[in-house]
């Protein structure tokens, strides 16, 4: 899961980059409010896309480390199933 978000981020990332040098390479000579308007798009695309590469997947497990706590722990692998290792 980990390389695919890392994927999207770069392709959203490409994406931005591509659009700012789009809209003030080319697009600036036919119209000035449409390369404006595509800055303001890619300037959405890079919170989107750390929110993308950040988030938490269904098979990333950062809640299973240990709190110190025995008997918390072993209440909480017992909801999850999980045989405890002693």
């Amino acid at each position: 899961m980990y390389a695919r978000r890392r994927h999207v981020y770069f392709a959203m990332m490409g994406t931005c980059i591509g659009l700012f040098v789009l809209a003030w390479g080319v697009v600036r000579l036919w119209s000035v409010p449409v390369a404006v308007g595509m800055c303001v798009v890619a300037m959405v695309i890079p919170p989107l896309a750390a929110m993308t590469a950040n988030r938490r997947g269904p098979d990333d497990r950062w809640w299973d480390d240990p709190s110190g706590d025995d008997k918390s722990d072993e209440w909480w692998d017992e909801l999850d199933g999980k045989k405890r290792r002693r």
